[in-house]
């Protein structure tokens, strides 16, 4: 049963993908894709994203690994993907620009 809950809010009634950010994180939305950008946004606990597109950028360590990739989820919004809960080590969506 689990596993259906997350299906389902793997997805939305327009069919757009959204990914769970890791448990317990609240997570930095930053203006670009790496932590030399400023943070415009603080993602609560419990929070999903869509991803749009990704982006490779500052490395950073998370509780999914340690990764290069950046999660656009809106107009100059980037996530860091290591916190992003995708099921892959590597791009899930098209890569951006």
């Amino acid at each position: 049963m689990a596993s259906e809950s997350a299906e389902s809010m793997a997805s939305t009634s327009l069919g757009t993908q959204r990914y769970p950010v890791a448990p317990g994180c609240e997570l930095n939305v930053r203006s670009g894709p790496g932590t030399g950008y400023s943070i415009i946004d603080v993602l609560p606990q419990g929070a999903t994203v869509p991803v749009n597109c990704q982006t490779p950028g500052t490395r950073v360590s998370g509780p999914y690994g340690t990764s290069n990739i950046w999660d656009n989820i809106g107009n100059g919004r980037f996530v860091a993907d290591a916190y992003v809960k995708t099921g892959s080590d590597g791009y899930v969506a098209p890569r951006c620009g």
